[in-house]
């Protein structure tokens, strides 16, 4: 194999390929990303045996002599953010792959292509099609409220429910919960069944790396175990994880005679970053008291100090107070425009604080208790 390409496009492939391959692996070949030249592009695939990806180069790629070739993933990284050239130069012989740039020449070892897994392409013809803005979107505002701790594993990933042109996004961790639901379209029928289609997390954070902005629309194929998605340069494939996600629509309110106060992002969370600066690891609760037209964030730690903060809301019915993680809440907030408005429901100080989008969003927040 002998190919001449840009620095910068070969970077940014092998970068997202890179972020795949395992640091460590009893199988030291999975260490490495399979380069393969052919038809006038290059197919990067990577694989830990439970997340694969294949991307497409054709930028600024010239082919003298094709073939494949495996790339060890720390060095050849190293070569492409530390070198200046424009271009550079891959070539392999019988003692490894040579990479050269104008002023700069490299040796690594090679070993055989042939002896890498297999990572499968997107040949589906039940999927659905999903705006690439909305997939972002969705993966955002709800892949930081999974579990990321393991210790349940049905809730170390999000839920993907899709059915005819409606699809909707779930993550939770069992304190809060992030949902997003909007529109896509069905291709041959496809649809999810039940609740067992839950992408862990470090995967689908990869699928909404990989999706390029530039781009319309993205297609998401769910099969018994697995899950694809397809790009026009990229294919990401993924393990589900094991077991049935819980009954998550009973987690979400429906009271009719809570209270509901329309707020704004940006003076929220100016507000509790403020009340936030005197709480620490062991003490997260802060208090928010609606009432008297305010809303009042208080927060009180040993040996830190005390924080009183107040937010004029359009609210003068009887004092409601909850206290929640200030963390939950900035989550919340950091996934959404400063200037968006939002919709909070509260009832009392023992149940859920339930937060709304006129765009198809709901996060709920379990309340803390008083006497933390």
């Amino acid at each position: 194999m002998k190919i001449t390409c840009s620095r910068e496009p070969l970077t940014n492939a092998f970068s997202l390929a890179a972020s795949v391959a395992p640091a460590r692996s009893p199988k030291e070949i999975l260490q490495n990303v399979k380069i393969t030249a052919s038809g006038g592009k290059l197919t990067l695939t990577a694989t830990d045996m439970e997340v694969g990806i294949r991307l497409e180069v054709e930028e600024g790629v010239e082919i003298e002599t094709e073939g494949t070739a495996l790339l060890p993933v720390q060095r050849m990284m190293a070569i492409l953010r530390e070198s200046n050239d424009e271009t550079l130069t891959l070539q392999t012989d019988d003692s490894g792959i040579q990479v050269s740039g104008a002023r700069s020449k490299f040796r690594l070892p090679g070993s055989n292509p042939d002896e890498f897994p297999p990572v499968v392409s997107f040949e589906e013809e039940k999927y659905h099609v999903i705006s690439t803005r909305f997939f972002r979107s969705m993966v955002r505002r709800t892949v930081f409220a999974t579990d990321t701790d393991n210790s349940r594993f049905a809730l170390g990933g999000v839920l993907l429910e899709m059915s005819g042109n409606s699809v909707t996004a779930v993550g939770t961790d069992g304190r809060r919960l992030a949902s997003m639901q909007g529109e896509g379209e069905s291709i041959g029928g496809h649809e999810t069944s039940g609740t067992s289609t839950i992408v862990p997390t470090r995967a689908i954070q990869l699928m909404e790396r990989a999706v390029d902005e530039n781009e319309d629309t993205v297609d998401v194929a769910a099969r018994q175990s697995d899950l694809l998605l397809r790009t026009k340069t990229a294919v990401i494939y993924s393990r589900l994880v094991e077991g049935r996600y819980p009954t998550w629509r009973q987690v979400i309110p429906k009271r009719d005679d809570a209270v509901q106060l329309d707020l704004t992002v940006g003076p929220v969370f100016a507000a509790l970053r403020q009340a936030a600066i005197v709480t620490d690891q062991e003490s997260r609760g802060i208090d928010f008291t609606f009432g008297d037209g305010t809303l009042k964030l208080e927060a009180s730690t040993k040996d830190v100090g005390q924080s009183q903060i107040e937010l004029p809301i359009a609210y003068d019915g009887e004092p409601i107070t909850l206290t929640m993680d200030h963390r939950y809440l900035a989550d919340f907030c950091k996934v959404l425009d400063r200037e968006q408005s939002f919709q909070i429901e509260i009832e009392s100080g023992a149940s859920p604080a339930l937060m709304t989008t006129d765009d198809g969003y709901s996060y709920v927040i379990m309340p803390m208790s008083r006497d933390r």
